[in-house]
C-alpha cells in the first residue's frame, strides 16, 4: 500500500522535530505523528460535519492519553490497563485546551476533539509541549475556522541563570523556573509556571524569550500546511436578531447599569433578574405569533447570549471611561479581607481566608511517609508527599448541584495552588511528614484558586509546618478596548466572566512561585503582560501583609493531636536487624507501642505517635535492635523458657532475648529455677554483656540489689 505521506523536519533549540502526516489515522480531520528525539506522539483532530444543536458554547474536547507502554511499563491497576486519566494527563489536556479555545471563530458549534497519544517517551524530551506543538500542526491541517497557528515551548533556567528551551525532565526539576508558554505569531495566549520565588521581571523575560521560539514554530506549521495543500473551511457566525437586540437595549440597559454601580453579588443578581423580567414582558406583549416569539422558540439561547453581550458592553465601557468597577473599586484595589486560623479543635491546622464574596477554608493533615500518594504515570515522579485537594461545591455559588468528584477545573485549580506552595515547604530531612491540605470553597465570587493558595499557606503556618515563607496569590483581569487597555487587580466573577483575561500570580515579597494565564481574546502583548505582573506584585504584597498581621510565622509547637516524629539514625547495614525476618521485629515494636515507623534507605528512622512516652519506648527498641542491648541497661522482659538447673530465657522485645543464669536469679541460693520464675512472668533484668557463645547475659539479682534502677530508654 502506498501512502500520500508528507513530512517536515526543523531544528528547535538544537533538537530536531519531525512531523509526518498522511500515513496514520487518515479518517480524522487532521493528524500528525510528531517526534523529538525518542519521544513520539500521535496527535489527531476530529470535527463533526454538522453543528451540535441545543448548546450555547463551543464543544471542544481535549484528551492527553498516557500510555504506559510508551515508557516500557505495565499499568499497576488491577485490570493492568490504563483507566481514568491521571491528574498529570488532565493538566496537560488543559494546557492544550486553553490556548486553542479562544482562537476558534465565535459561534462555531461543531464538536471538535483533540487527542494526543503517547507512543514513545524519552525522559530528555517531556511530552507536554510536544503534544501542544502537535496540536498546532494537526489543527492547521484540519482546516477548521480558527485563527492559528499556535505553538508552545517550555523554558527553564540553567545553573548560570540562562534560559533553556524544552529542557529534559532532570533539568526541569533542577531549575528554579519551569514555565510553559503558548501563543501565535503576534500574541501570547497561555502561560503556566512554577518557580522558586523568581523575580517578577525575570519571569516576563522568560515569556518573551519563549515567544521568539513560538514564532519559529508558527512559520514551520504554515510551511507544512502549504506543503499539504490545506483548504480552510468557510464559516460565518449567525447574525443576531436585530429586533431582539433593540428590545434588550431598550428595557435592560438601565437596570444592568445599576447592577454595576457599587453592587454586591446579591444586589447585582437582583437587578439583572429585574432587567430580564422587563425584557421578557416586552417580548410577551408582542404575542405568541410574533416573529420574535417564533425566533426565540427556535433559538432558546439567543436571549441569554444577547443579554450577556449587552452586559459585557456596558461593563467594559464603564471601566474604560471611568476606571470604576462594578463593585465600586478602582483598578488597583484588593477587596476587603478577613483572615483567621485555628478555629477547628480536632484538626492539625486550619484557616479561613475571605476576600470580598470569595471564601476558602483550608485544613492541614499530617501522615507518615506511607501515606504518600503513589503515582502511576509516564514520568519519573512516583510518589507525592505534599498533596493539595481543591473542592468547589455548587452551593458555594448558590446553586443546588450534586457532588460528582473533582472535575478538570478542580484538578487544575488544586494543582495551581499546590505548585505555588511547594517552593516554601521544608525539606523532608527537616520535616519528614506526608502533608495533605484540603481547600474547601465556601463562597465563590472570583479567584478561588488564589484564595486556596492564601488559605493553604495560613493553614500550614497554623499547623506548625516550618515553612520558609508565607505565600499569597492574586488574580488579575483585563479590559482590552481599542481606546484603552485596563489591567484589574483582584477580579471578581463579573470581570472574570465578561473580561479578557484571568491572570493568576502567586509568590512572596521576593518573587513568583506560580503563574497561570488564560486569555479569552486573540492574545496579549508582552508589554501588557509586564504591566499586569507589576500590578499583581502590589496586590500580592498587600494580601501578604494582611496574612502576616494574623500569623507571621509557623507555630512553634504542633497541635496536641498531631503525630510527633522522633528521628533516629542507624547504620544502613543494621536496617535489616531493625526490621527483622519478614518484618517480625518492627511489627512487634509497632504492636507493642502503638506508633508508626518508617525507615528510609539511608538509615533514618521516623517514629510517629501522638504519645511522647510511646515514641520514647519505640525509640529504645529501635536502637537496641540496631546496636544490641548494652551492658548496664535495665529492661523488662517476659520469661519464655525455663531451663532446669541452668536458668531462664527472657524475651526483652521482639525476637531479642537473653539468659538469666540460675546464679543470677536471686541474691539468695536457688535450687530450682521454677521456685523463682514461671512461664510468662514479666521480670526486670540488668544486661551484663555477652557470654562466650555470644548470647546476651542477664541478671535479676543485680536489679534486686538496686531497686532504684530505671528501665533503659
Amino acid at each position: 500500500m502506498k501512502f500520500n505521506e508528507k513530512e517536515i523536519k526543523f531544528d528547535l533549540a538544537g533538537t530536531e522535530i519531525r512531523v509526518n502526516t498522511g500515513k496514520y489515522a487518515k479518517q480524522t480531520s487532521g493528524s500528525v505523528m510528531i517526534q523529538a528525539k525518542d519521544t513520539v506522539l500521535l496527535v489527531t483532530v476530529t470535527a463533526s460535519d454538522k453543528p451540535k444543536e441545543g448548546i450555547d458554547y463551543f464543544p471542544l474536547m481535549v484528551d492527553f492519553e498516557e500510555k504506559l507502554y510508551s515508557v516500557g511499563r505495565i499499568p499497576g491497576s488491577y485490570n493492568r490497563r490504563e483507566g481514568r486519566a491521571s491528574d498529570k494527563a488532565v493538566l496537560i489536556s488543559r494546557l492544550i485546551d486553553r490556548p486553542v479555545r479562544p482562537l476558534f471563530s465565535e459561534g462555531y458549534r461543531h464538536d471538535v476533539q483533540i487527542s494526543a497519544m503517547t507512543l514513545s517517551i524519552d525522559p530528555s524530551v517531556p511530552p507536554d509541549t510536544i503534544a501542544m506543538l502537535g496540536a498546532g500542526f494537526a489543527l492547521e491541517l484540519a482546516g477548521l475556522p480558527y485563527e492559528g497557528p499556535f505553538g508552545a515551548v517550555r523554558v527553564a533556567l540553567d545553573q548560570d541563570g540562562n534560559f533553556v528551551v524544552n529542557p529534559s525532565e532532570a533539568d526541569q526539576l533542577a531549575s528554579d523556573l519551569d514555565i510553559v508558554v503558548a501563543g501565535t505569531k503576534d500574541s501570547i495566549m497561555m502561560v503556566e509556571a512554577g518557580a522558586n520565588f523568581v523575580e517578577d521581571s525575570k519571569v516576563v523575560d522568560a515569556i518573551e524569550f519563549a515567544h521568539g521560539y513560538i514564532k519559529q514554530q508558527v512559520e514551520q506549521i504554515k510551511k507544512f500546511a502549504d506543503m499539504v495543500g490545506v483548504v480552510r473551511q468557510e464559516f460565518t457566525a449567525p447574525e443576531p436578531n436585530q429586533e431582539l437586540v433593540s428590545i434588550i437595549e431598550k428595557y435592560a440597559t438601565e437596570d444592568l447599569k445599576a447592577s454595576m454601580q457599587n453592587a454586591s453579588k446579591s444586589s447585582r443578581r437582583e437587578l439583572v433578574n429585574q432587567a430580564q423580567a422587563k425584557v421578557d414582558a416586552a417580548v410577551l406583549a408582542l404575542g405568541e405569533d410574533s416573529e420574535l416569539a417564533k425566533y426565540l422558540a427556535a433559538n432558546k439561547f439567543a436571549m441569554g447570549e444577547q443579554m450577556k453581550k449587552l452586559e459585557k458592553k456596558l461593563l467594559r465601557k464603564q471601566i474604560t471611561e471611568t476606571s470604576v468597577r462594578a463593585d465600586g473599586r478602582d483598578p488597583f484595589t484588593v477587596r476587603d479581607l478577613f483572615i483567621e486560623t485555628g478555629s477547628l479543635p480536632k484538626v492539625h491546622g486550619d484557616s479561613l481566608f475571605t476576600r470580598g464574596d470569595t471564601q476558602v477554608m483550608a485544613i492541614t493533615t499530617f501522615g507518615t511517609e506511607r501515606m504518600c500518594r503513589s503515582l502511576d504515570g509516564i514520568d519519573s515522579e512516583t510518589e507525592k508527599y505534599y498533596m493539595h485537594n481543591y473542592n468547589f461545591p455548587g452551593w458555594s455559588v448558590g446553586e443546588p448541584k450534586a457532588s460528582r468528584g473533582p472535575g478538570r477545573r478542580e484538578i487544575g485549580h488544586g494543582a495551581l495552588a499546590e505548585r505555588a506552595i511547594i517552593p516554601a515547604l521544608p525539606s523532608r530531612e527537616v520535616f519528614p511528614y506526608t502533608i495533605r491540605v484540603v481547600s474547601e470553597v465556601l463562597e465563590s465570587a472570583g479567584s478561588t484558586s488564589m484564595g486556596a493558595t492564601c488559605a493553604s499557606s495560613l493553614a500550614l503556618f497554623d499547623a506548625g509546618v516550618p515553612m520558609k515563607t508565607a505565600v499569597a496569590g492574586v488574580a488579575m483581569g483585563l479590559i482590552h478596548e481599542p481606546a484603552k487597555t485596563t489591567v484589574l487587580t483582584d477580579i471578581h466573577e463579573l470581570e472574570d466572566f465578561l473580561g479578557d483575561m484571568d491572570f493568576k500570580v502567586a509568590g512572596n515579597e521576593h518573587g513568583i512561585s506560580a503563574l497561570q494565564m488564560d486569555i479569552k481574546i486573540k492574545g496579549i502583548s508582552i508589554e501588557t503582560m509586564r504591566r499586569a505582573i507589576e500590578q499583581a506584585r502590589a496586590g500580592r504584597l498587600h494580601i501578604l501583609s494582611a496574612m502576616n498581621n494574623v500569623i507571621n510565622s509557623p507555630r512553634q509547637e504542633l497541635k496536641s493531636n498531631a503525630p510527633r516524629i522522633t528521628i533516629a539514625k542507624v547504620e544502613t547495614d543494621r536496617i535489616g536487624a531493625v526490621i527483622g525476618p519478614q518484618g517480625k521485629n518492627i511489627k512487634w515494636i509497632i504492636e507493642q507501642t502503638g506508633v508508626e515507623i518508617d525507615i528510609n534507605d539511608n538509615g533514618q528512622v521516623n517514629i510517629f505517635s501522638t504519645n511522647k512516652e510511646a515514641s520514647q519506648e519505640a525509640l529504645k527498641y529501635v536502637l537496641a535492635s540496631a546496636n544490641g542491648v548494652q551492658a548496664g541497661e535495665i529492661w523488662e522482659g517476659k520469661v519464655v523458657k525455663i531451663l532446669d538447673g541452668i536458668g531462664a530465657i527472657v524475651e526483652l522485645f521482639g525476637g531479642n532475648s537473653g539468659l538469666v543464669h540460675i546464679s543470677q536469679l536471686s541474691k539468695e541460693r536457688v535450687n530450682n529455677v521454677s521456685d523463682i520464675v514461671e512461664m510468662g512472668q514479666i521480670v526486670k533484668v540488668k544486661v551484663q554483656g555477652t557470654d562466650f557463645k555470644g548470647r546476651t547475659s542477664l541478671s535479676m539479682k543485680e536489679v534486686e540489689a538496686n531497686d532504684n534502677s530505671s528501665v533503659a530508654v
